[in-house]
């Protein structure tokens, strides 16, 4: 099974629900654990609506309310959105007393390491595959991330 195939199986747990699934093959055991409160804080967003579903003049503001404001927001369409290539949890430096990858403001280049993405204790540093500068850093450190998640806006120009 190679690390492709590898992180399609977690994506594939993540989204199901499912809190452990084992795989054993001749020369290959996977077992992959979610995170039961990240997967209760997760189920909770979404089923705040049906909650609220006998009353859908609440429910109805909330979205058009959203709307306007991120309109009213700066233009973000030129910058590149740098997305999680995984699920995991996001660190800024490779350990609490380094200094952090990248900061708001700071160039970088292709290739440059942005930070590191923790699934099923491997440190996996996402480097960056556009040149530009760091517009603004889209996660806290040492939060879970989802698959396609946006980690960070670059200014490619």
């Amino acid at each position: 099974m190679d690390i492709k195939q590898i992180q399609e199986l977690i994506r594939f747990v993540a989204k199901s629900g499912v809190n452990e699934v084992a795989i054993e093959q001749e020369d290959f055991k996977i077992t992959i654990k979610t995170n039961q409160v990240q997967t209760v804080v997760n189920a909770t967003i979404p089923a705040a609506a049906p909650v609220y579903a006998p009353t859908p003049v609440a429910a109805a503001p909330a979205p058009a309310a959203a709307e306007p404001t991120a309109a009213a927001g700066p233009d973000t369409s030129h910058y590149i959105t740098i997305k999680s290539p995984m699920i995991g949890t996001f660190y800024r430096s490779s350990s609490p007393d380094k200094p952090l990858f990248v900061n708001v403001g700071d160039e970088i280049n292709s290739g440059d390491v942005l930070c590191i993405i923790e699934a099923m204790k491997l440190f996996n540093e996402i480097e960056a595959e556009v040149s530009g500068k760091i517009v603004k850093v889209l996660v806290d450190n040492a939060s879970p991330v989802e698959y396609d998640q946006p980690l960070f806006l670059v200014d490619p120009s």
